[in-house]
Parts: C-alpha cells; structure tokens; sequence
C-alpha cells in the first residue's frame, strides 16, 4: 500500500543527486530529469509529437488562503531556495518511545511533505547520535528489522526503530519510523531492492526525511502481516519476514487522537514566472477542529483506493492512476500536443498552454480540471523554487504535483477513519477559492 515510489525530486538532477517529492542538492538547472519520473513511467516522448485534440484554454489560478498557522494542530510549510524546486518542508520533531518521553528529544528540520507515501523516514546522519541511541529498535523473529523503500530515483534500506514524533502540538506515541542509511546496518539490501541508486545521504535525498502523511495509516498493511513481502521488510539478515500492522511503518498523523482522520496541505499562490519562495500550512485532522472544515466548504471530493489513486479522463484516455502528490515537484501526464524537450522530459511550449482533465466519479459530479504548463526550460533558468505550470511528459498516469497545490487546500481521509465532510476514508477533496 505504500506510494514511496512517487517521492520524486526533480531536482535531484540538477547534480543526479536527490529523489522524488524529495530534494537533493547542488545548485544550477535541472539537467536530468529521468531521476524526476515515477517507477513506470516512460521514456520522454519526442519533441515533434502532435496531438490536435487538446483545446488551448488558459485555466484560472486557484486563490484559496491558507489557514494561518498558530493552533497546535497547524504547522508551516515552506518552499525555499534548497536547490530543488517545489519542494514543501516541515520540521518534525522525535523522542524516545514512550508516554511520559521528554529528553534526548531532536527537532528535524527540512522534511519533505510527501501525501503520497505513509510514515516518517529520517536520515541517519540528520538524527543527533543521543537522540538515535535512545530509540528502540524493532525486532522481527529475535532480530532487528529492516526495510526496503524503492523511490523514483532510488532506494532506500534502513532500519526500523519506535519513537514519540512531535509535529506543532499533535504527538504520536511509540510510532515505526524508517531510518535510513543505519550504519549498524552492515548487511547489503536485497537484490531486489537495488533498483537504481542506494539513497544514504542527506545529499542523495536533498532533505533530512519524508513525512508520509497520504490516506494509509500504514505502508505495507494487510499484505504484510499474512506474509513477507518483496521489497517491504526484512531482518537485518537480509530474510523476508511479516510484520504486523503495529509494527510497520505508520502514518503517524493515524495516531494523533482527535486530530487523526486526516489531514490537509493549504499552499498560498505563487506567480505564474515561478517565486523565490512559497508558504503554506499542513493542518491536521478533518471536521475536528474550526480551522479544518471539509463539510459545508462545497470542495470536490474523490473516494480512492487504499494509495489514494482515482480515475480521470485526459484527452479522451481513462488514467486509472491520477493522484494529487506534494511529493512529486512537477505535473507528470501524457501530451504530445505540447513541444518536449528530448533530453530532460520538461514540456517546453513557445508560450503557455492550458490543458484539463476530468475528474471521473469525484462528488458531487464528475468535474473539469484545470491547469496550465509553461517553459520548462525557461522557469528553471529563472533561478526561482516555486512554479505553478512546471510539467513532464509521461504516459499511463496522471500525476497532479506540486504545481497543482498552490492556491488549493487539499484534503487527504486516512482509511478507515470519518469525517463529517468526507464520510470514511480513503478519499481526497480539495478546494481553489
């Protein structure tokens, strides 16, 4: 059930370094963007392709207002100059496990927002080593576990340890978190986790973690629990093994008590040329509180399945896989309608172009999204970090990315917990004014 997959860093090629809805490091243009692209997607379509379906109508910006951060259930999101574009950050802060935990505790700064992946994964090095002594560490068959996490760009082996996590005022008690590149960890991952580069680094992820915060509560789920699973986890041997729900990697939004159904990212706009920065605030918990209504706001809302995944038709093709994914730094879709660039995937339009997909099921009526797509080439010579119609070119899946965020309030229902507004999870919803 886990979405890691689509943490994408479209700048980790500025210098081949980071990963998806991740960051990297290194300064200059994104150069490379096969690092940029979903397990799945494609190679980038030729320059010259044509599709004359694709009416030109130029959509609207979204204008919705974030919440203002303050109450203990807020915290703020910031896009800045990391070198990757489009890349929302929050601070997360760990303790030891346990109720009454308070010293040896870390603030962790520069971790990614992800709403397509589930639970924390923090980098080793990012963790102070009195704070990471103090962690316990799970065990599996008497042994000490470990875990696989295959991203765009990468894969991640680490180990598994319990911790309190800390985020404004909402805390999650004895949470599975991921910690990668444990240097006790001596055993190499297994063959079939090594699917393309080994992320160790904070250099090699662009950022300290990823905050998981999508519609599972856990990565693996049921799957994992009847058995092992390829490419979930491990003992520090190397050997397959099950894990129960409890165990596994969890969304610890999933453990916050009232604020635990959901959350929901609120990105303020930013300009059409692209903006040194970016703000926003990640809100927990849906219909809890007055600062995170979903009833009576008349948002769009999607059921999904268990990744948060939905139907859309784009130019007449039904996309089975459309997801919205803060994770992602750009708008990953097929249209050949719109000049690529051969050698990096970035649309590269003469002038911007408006394009809309459909919505397919969402409540209360199937509806027509907008979005527009400029100059990739162009907005990343700008020298700016935060861009609105920033796309690449791939096939059998809609990917609405950072850009799609900015100027939205974008609401994610954990499985299997209610809200008034969005009745029992999974679902999404979002609002643009």
């Amino acid at each position: 059930m886990r979405k890691i997959a689509w943490i994408i860093a479209a700048a980790l090629g500025l210098s081949l370094a980071g990963c998806g809805g991740g960051g990297g490091s290194g300064s200059g243009t994104n150069s490379s963007t096969t690092l940029n692209a979903p397990v799945g997607a494609s190679s980038p379509a030729p320059a010259s392709g044509t599709n004359t379906s694709a009416p030109n109508v130029l959509a609207t910006d979204a204008s919705a207002v974030p919440t203002p951060v303050g109450p203990g259930n807020t915290i703020a999101v910031t896009v800045t100059g990391t070198s990757i574009h489009n890349q929302p950050m929050v601070s997360v802060t760990i303790c030891p496990p346990g109720s009454s935990a308070t010293t040896n505790c870390a603030i962790i700064p520069n971790v990614i927002v992800d709403t397509e992946s589930f639970g924390l994964r923090l980098v080793s090095s990012a963790i102070p080593a009195p704070t990471f002594s103090a962690l316990t560490p799970e065990t599996a068959s008497g042994l000490p576990l470990a875990e696989c996490a295959l991203f765009g760009s990468g894969y991640a082996w680490g180990t598994v340890h319990y911790a309190n996590v800390a985020i404004s005022g909402e805390t999650a008690t004895n949470v599975p978190i991921h910690v990668i590149g444990d240097t006790t960890l001596t055993t190499p991952a297994p063959t079939e986790c090594q699917v393309g580069r080994q992320l160790v680094t904070t250099t090699d992820l662009g950022a300290n973690g990823i905050l998981g915060i999508g519609v599972s509560p856990t990565d693996c789920g049921t799957a994992c629990v009847n058995g092992a699973v390829s490419t979930f986890y491990y003992t520090n041997a190397g050997t397959g093994t099950a894990v129960p729900l409890n165990g596994q990697i969890t969304n610890p939004v999933s453990l916050f008590g009232q604020d635990s159904n959901g959350v929901i990212l609120e990105m303020a706009q930013v300009s059409d040329t692209g903006s040194a920065t970016a703000q926003g605030t990640l809100v927990f918990g849906i219909d809890t509180q007055a600062n995170n209504m979903l009833y009576g706001t008349g948002a769009t809302l999607m059921r999904t399945n268990g990744n948060g995944d939905f139907t859309s038709t784009y130019n007449g093709t039904t996309q089975t896989k459309t997801f919205f994914d803060s994770g992602s730094t750009v708008m990953f879709f097929p249209d050949l309608s719109i000049p690529v660039s051969s050698t990096s995937g970035y649309y590269i339009p003469t002038t911007t172009v408006g394009r809309s997909s459909t919505l397919v099921g969402a409540i209360p009526t199937s509806v027509s999204l907008g979005f527009n797509i400029a100059n990739g080439a162009t907005l990343n010579a700008s020298g700016n970090n935060a861009f609105n119609n920033l796309g690449i070119y791939m096939t059998r899946q809609f990917d609405f990315g950072m850009p799609f965020f900015y100027g939205r309030h974008v609401y994610y229902g954990i499985s299997g917990k209610a809200s008034t507004g969005g009745g029992t999870g999974p679902y999404v919803a979002y609002v643009s004014s």
